[in-house]
């Protein structure tokens, strides 16, 4: 006897076994997806060659029993290896663009992004500016920095090679050789030694910033990631010492630089308790992204 057909199930019911799979799995999330619910959906927008929003659009349609088993596949990677998603399938999306991503950087993923995306930035972007991604890893935020700003030149730097090479694919995806450029070295080293024809009005960084006591405790699927690309040394501002002292050097007049800490708020203001700061206010806070002008900087 034939065996009996799989049941034929709806985009929604597969998105909903799927979270079923994944919640029961005690798995950490963060990077690109917030729960179980969300990596479902991006698991099956993959099988679906959408994107997880155009995916929503067609939850009532039918999937095959190829694309069910495939993302079941899928799931049982993710549980069985604890690494992000987005290693899994090679893609993130980060304000709903897509990135190329591998084990050689870290996931796309910064409160930056949503600052840049919602216009709050625009003070700080002159016509025809330079702006400046120090700790770039796969180009994301230099990308969003281009594609909301095709005015403007984007210099991308990271200490990184293999990790330049992810941003190297994601500009070829999205056509932005001519208006971004990568240097590779050490945070400042990478760059020309600064004159007054290439200052940058606006800085962005998102640098390892996560203290030692953390990284020690960090679940799996973090440490999956690049330790180069998280560790900011025992108080976590090991780079942003660095990055603080060296950057009036490279900042045009009425520039600012932008450095997400993430959750070291107390331990940077131990650090840098004289700093005038700007708190640009995101989704996950006040005191996640910091904001110095050049004149206080002087």
């Amino acid at each position: 006897m034939d065996p009996e057909p799989q049941q034929q199930l709806t985009v929604n019911q597969c998105i909903e076994q799927i979270a079923q799979k994944l919640a029961s799995a005690n798995l950490h999330y963060g990077h690109g997806a917030i729960d179980a619910q969300s990596e479902a959906l991006w698991i099956i927008s993959k099988q679906l060659n959408l994107n997880p929003i155009e995916a929503l659009d067609h939850l009532e349609d039918t999937i095959s029993e190829d694309q069910q088993q495939n993302a079941s596949a899928v799931a049982d990677t993710r549980i069985s290896t604890r690494k992000p998603l987005a290693y899994i399938l090679g893609e993130a999306w980060l304000m709903g663009v897509p990135f190329y991503c591998s084990e050689q950087s870290i996931v796309p993923r910064s409160w930056i992004a949503e600052l840049i995306v919602n216009g709050s930035l625009e003070p700080w972007l002159t016509a025809n500016g330079k702006a400046l991604d120090l700790c770039a890893g796969n180009g994301s935020l230099a990308i969003l920095l281009a594609l909301s700003r095709p005015d403007i030149h984007v210099s991308a730097c990271d200490i990184s090679m293999p990790a330049l090479a992810i941003a190297a694919r994601n500009l070829d995806r999205h056509s932005l050789n001519s208006q971004v450029e990568l240097l590779d070295g050490d945070l400042w080293d990478a760059l020309p030694k600064p004159n007054e024809d290439n200052l940058f009005d606006l800085i962005i960084c998102n640098p390892p910033y996560v203290n030692a006591t953390s990284m020690a405790a960090l679940p799996a699927e973090y440490q999956a990631e690049p330790k180069l690309a998280l560790a900011g040394g025992d108080d976590g501002m090991d780079l942003i010492r660095r990055i603080i002292t060296y950057a009036p050097d490279y900042l045009s007049e009425r520039g600012a630089i932008l450095i997400e800490i993430g959750n070291e708020y107390e331990n940077f203001k131990k650090a840098f308790p004289q700093t005038p700061v700007i708190w640009m206010g995101a989704s996950a806070g006040e005191e996640q992204v910091l904001l110095i002008q050049a004149e206080d900087l002087r």
